[in-house]
Parts: C-alpha cells; structure tokens; sequence
C-alpha cells in the first residue's frame, strides 16, 4: 500500500512537471510599459469578449492611437498565446501613442470560434477586420484616445487584416502598415491568386495609404506572389508603398518580431507616419519607454537545423514536443534546456530569453541554458 501510494505521488509530480512545462508560464504583466490585459465587447447577435492588451503612457491624454494585428500560428487558434509586441509598443510608447493589440476571436482567451471562411480569403480578412472595429469602436469612446489620428497595423494574417480593415474607411485612421501581410492556405487551389485577387478588392475600396513590408526568403509568401498582391493593390486604385528588404535571418516572415528587424523597419514607418500628419519623432517626456537592457543572444551555431528536434539534448518525448510547439510560436522566443532534462520557452515581450531560462530552472537549480533563440539554434556541443 506504502509503495503504491509512493508510486502514485511520483506520477502525480511527474504529470505536473510535464504539464507546467509543456504550457507556457504565467506571464506578468509589464509594468514598465503599463501593459494591461482588458476584455472589450464585440456587440452582434451575442455579445464576444476579445482580450485585448493595452499599453499607454502616463498621463491623461488624449494619445494618438496604434493598434497592432497578430499573426496566425499553426494548429488550433485557441491556443495560440497572447501577442505581446514589446519592441512595437516600446517604439510607439516613445512617440506618446496609446498601443492596442486585439486577440480576434477565437484567438487566446477571446470568446468565439475563428472564422475562417474556407478558402475566401478575402472574406476571411474582412471577418477578422471586424474584431478590429468592435475594438476600435471601444477604444475611441476614451477619454484618453486621440480619435482623430490613428494607425493600423498588422504582421503576417494581422497585415492582411490590416488590409481588409482599410475598406471600412475608419474616421481618424490615417495610416495602414502590412508587415509580411496574407494567409498560406496550400490546401486551396491556386491560393496565391486569391491572395492577389483579393488584395485587388481592397485597394478598389481603401482611401487610406499603406507602406508594405516583404523579403524574398519569406517561408510563406513568394518573391512573386508578394509583388503580384502589391502590383494588384496599387493598379486598382491602392496608394501604397512597397518596402522590399530581400533576405533576413533564415525567415524573412519574422522580420517584424525581431530585435535586428527593428533597423529594417523603424526608419522607414517613422518616414511614413511623417508623412501622414502622424507624430514620427520620440518625445523626451516618453524617454523611459525606451529600449531596456535585456539578455544578450548567444549566437547562432552550427549544433543542428532549427526544424530538427531528434538533436535536441537531454529531453525526452515531452521535451521534444514542447520543442515542437516552440516552433510553431512568433518571434521573439527562446527555448532553454538542462542536462537534468528540465526544459522550457517563451514568447513574446522584452526578454523571452531570460523567460524561458528562469521557467526551466524552476526544475533544474541553475543548469539551464538557451538552445534556440528565434529562428536559430545557439547550443553548442558541451
């Protein structure tokens, strides 16, 4: 009896440990970007809660708005983790903008299911556009936002969001800005022709300009396919301006969720908000928003190919699928690991490196270090 009631403990621990580290931690809250976390209605036949997070500065405004759209990651939406873009919001916090980012529904812990809208995708954009509004809608009735000047913008199926949103002509929206925008949808017949059909029916109904972000080693969208959505867009009444940065790290998709991608892309935003009548410089009463001191990368090593779990040290089974699930989250993430087996990752916010180093030596007393950063691996043989 004894030894079964020992046996039965030491399974018991064992599920936990798998279960804490095969879900990410609990994150708190970033209180140095004032980050809070707020359930906005979507009003309709039934009413849906979509999590949104909130960064403002301190004071009572009224601040200019930013609304930042996520991505898609693969698998089941429901358990894709709330979008944290600190780098984005850091920017955004200097020039005295409140930051929005909306959890579309049946993302994260937003009500509702996802809408897919099989393979239209062009309806697909204009339905998760409208998640967009009901929060926008929401956050204009405030007394701290400036309703007046405004910019969308969106990275992967947040940018093609972004896109379909520049149909509704929102009042006070002045700007729309597309990183890596669209949906891969290989299931589809000829899926890249929606795309471009599709971006063509936006443009016929957009007023508002949009800078566009690609690069040519981008893991979903072609060379080719890309300039074809934006030669589309602009030819059927679209002004838009096209950033094409060729290659970057071993993923140009993830250029926006990158520390190095912020070279690519700061200037150039900065420019076209100018541009727009939107404030584009840092003010000094929002200084402390700026860049904070976080883990330095290893860098990249030539241990094994990122995709390739089977090298992956000291994990068993478990370790190997949370590995796999890592990879299926946005930059900025880390993957840290311990010879005691003990492993864990993190995403989003100012230093996931250090998350994820801090969450696996809660098992392993000091032992852990980084294996992956982003989109590379970093261990090196011991």
């Amino acid at each position: 009896m004894r030894i079964n009631n020992f046996l039965g403990s030491v399974f018991a621990i064992a599920l936990i440990v798998c279960w804490n580290q095969a879900f990410a931690q609990p994150v708190e809250l970033d209180a140095s970007l004032n980050e809070v976390v707020q359930s906005i209605p979507k009003k309709s036949l039934f009413t849906i809660d979509l999590e949104t997070t909130i960064y403002k500065p301190d004071g009572e405004g009224p601040f200019p708005v930013a609304v930042i759209n996520h991505g898609k990651s693969p698998g089941d939406s429901r358990f894709q983790g709330r979008y944290r873009p600190a780098v984005a919001a850091r920017y955004f916090l200097q020039r005295g903008y409140a930051v929005i980012v909306p959890m579309r529904q049946g993302f994260s812990k937003s009500a509702g299911a996802y809408i897919g809208g099989g393979c239209n995708v062009e309806s697909n954009g204009r339905a998760q556009a409208e998640d967009v509004k009901a929060v926008l809608d929401y956050v204009t009735q405030q007394s701290w936002a400036d309703k007046n000047n405004m910019v969308v913008l969106g990275q992967s199926h947040g940018g093609w969001t972004t896109l379909a949103f520049g149909t509704m002509g929102y009042p006070g929206v002045k700007a729309l800005v597309n990183f890596a925008g669209g949906l891969r949808q290989e299931g589809c017949i000829a899926w890249e022709n929606n795309l471009v059909k599709g971006a063509a029916e936006y443009a016929s109904q957009t007023r508002v300009p949009s800078l566009w972000f690609y690069g040519d080693n981008d893991s979903f969208f072609t060379t080719s396919t890309y300039r074809a959505m934006f030669d589309r867009y602009t030819s059927s009444g679209g002004a838009a301006r096209l950033v094409a940065f060729g290659l970057f790290g071993t993923d140009a998709h993830s250029m926006f969720g990158s520390r190095t991608g912020s070279s690519i892309w700061q200037p150039e935003v900065t420019q076209f908000l100018a541009a727009q009548g939107l404030p584009s410089t840092p003010l000094a009463a929002y200084a402390k928003y700026g860049a904070v001191s976080v883990t330095v990368a290893p860098p990249k090593s030539d241990f094994a190919v990122l995709d390739d779990a089977s090298k992956l040290p000291f994990v068993k089974d478990t370790g190997r699928a949370g590995y796999a699930t890592y990879l299926s989250k946005t930059l900025p993430r880390a993957f840290a690991l311990a010879p005691t087996g003990a492993w864990a990752w993190a995403e989003g916010g100012d230093d996931p490196l250090k998350r994820a180093i801090d969450s696996c030596n809660r098992y392993a007393k000091g032992s852990c270090k980084l294996y992956s950063v982003d989109d590379y691996v970093v261990w090196k043989a011991q």
